[in-house]
């Protein structure tokens, strides 16, 4: 079918690779070389340079993937349309998840989703808050989930959950006594955080900013689960998700301390670019997240 060889062309270039390539659809190398072949055989012209090390795009190439991703594009939309009429959910969708969302909350969803809708190929990329808005904007994916909020004018943001944050310490930290914490009893303290540009960092650092409060020292992490580690061994303190934490607050194996008069709340938000279209398949999962 043209179409298997527009989809093994296209990945030849983008992955710069024949292996690559093969190893994503499935086929056997020879298979890659054969579709490729076939198209130069059928154009009458060279497309690709191919090297042990290096797959060159030609002049002839550019051309034909060019209206190759326009091709897809069109047959993808078919299809939905086509399985619409069917009342048939199908298709792919891309979701990026912020971690404490990927990691926490989006396997539950995604499990009910997928028994569901068995025809769709979700795609899941679990990063940090500022590389899911990155990936909306360059339409590299159909929904992100955030933690907290953005202003990015182009984008549609909408809350669809409410987060608790909570401050744990280990037990036997000098706190860790404590029923209660006074705004002063934060201070001069050591902190875990994420790295920079995740959603858990922006929110800690707009806490320690609304307290005022002065950092001993500080470890940075760039997982969730890094910083829960380092709290366990002692290391220092943290503001995490409840969702992050509680099965070891279950197990006493980190001790929940509330700031006396503090609720410390933040939104998970749905991101989508403006200009982008729906399908059904994205329909449908954005009303399985909004109700989980």
């Amino acid at each position: 079918m043209l179409v298997d060889t527009m989809k093994v062309f296209v990945t030849v270039i983008e992955q710069k690779n024949f292996t690559r390539a093969a190893e994503m659809l499935n086929i056997s190398q020879p298979n890659v070389s054969l579709h490729i072949r076939n198209l130069e055989n059928e154009l009458g012209a060279k497309l690709i340079h191919r090297s042990p090390k290096l797959v060159q795009i030609t002049e002839a190439g550019e051309i034909l993937y060019r209206h190759a991703k326009r091709i897809l594009l069109h047959f993808e939309e078919a299809k939905h349309e086509i399985n619409d009429l069917r009342d048939i959910v199908t298709g792919k969708i891309r979701v990026g998840a912020s971690f404490t969302i990927g990691e926490y909350i989006l396997p539950k969803v995604l499990a009910v989703y997928a028994s569901q809708y068995p025809l769709v190929d979700v795609q899941i990329i679990i990063s940090n808050t500022t590389e899911v808005l990155d990936g909306i904007r360059a339409n590299q994916l159909d929904i992100g989930l955030i933690e907290g909020q953005n202003n990015d004018q182009d984008l549609q943001i909408e809350p669809f959950m409410e987060d608790d944050m909570v401050v744990v310490v280990p037990p036997g930290h000098p706190l860790s006594l404590m029923k209660r914490l006074e705004k002063d009893m934060l201070q001069n303290q050591i902190w875990i955080f994420r790295e920079i540009g995740s959603g858990t960092r922006t929110y800690m650092d707009q806490f320690i900013s609304d307290l005022d409060l002065t950092i001993k020292r500080s470890f940075v992490f760039s997982s969730n689960q890094g910083v829960k580690e380092a709290v366990k061994a002692g290391l220092g303190m943290a503001l995490l998700s409840k969702w992050v934490v509680e099965r070891e607050i279950q197990t006493n194996e980190l001790l929940s301390l509330p700031i006396k008069n503090k609720k410390i709340t933040r939104p998970f938000s749905i991101v989508q670019n403006k200009k982008s279209d729906e399908s059904k398949a994205i329909n449908m999962f954005l009303q399985k997240i909004q109700r989980p």
